[in-house]
């Protein structure tokens, strides 16, 4: 499957970039060869390979899942417009 100057055209449209007439050939030809490229990664034998979420293992720090009062909710709110009893206050919006 190639791709041909109307679908490029109909691509740029579509992402809501402007491509010059001229360059839509170029474009075309870059989608190609990124389309080459994902048919030969298809090729690759990948059979017993665990998923990766990074190329490093790693495992992210955890904190304890322990209650608090959340800290400090004057420090929270000290930046509010409009806060009242350690909450923010809002105006209503609905009727």
């Amino acid at each position: 499957m190639g791709i041909d100057i109307d679908t490029a055209r109909r691509v740029a449209r579509l992402a809501r970039i402007a491509v010059e007439e001229e360059s839509l050939p170029g474009l075309a030809e870059e989608f190609n060869r990124v389309l080459a490229f994902i048919d030969e990664l298809e090729e690759v034998d990948v059979e017993g390979v665990e998923p990766m979420t990074s190329v490093t293992p790693m495992r992210l720090p955890r904190r304890g899942d322990e209650v608090t009062d959340g800290g400090a909710p004057d420090k929270v709110t000290s930046n509010a417009p409009d806060a009242r009893e350690g909450f923010f206050t809002v105006p209503k919006v609905v009727e």
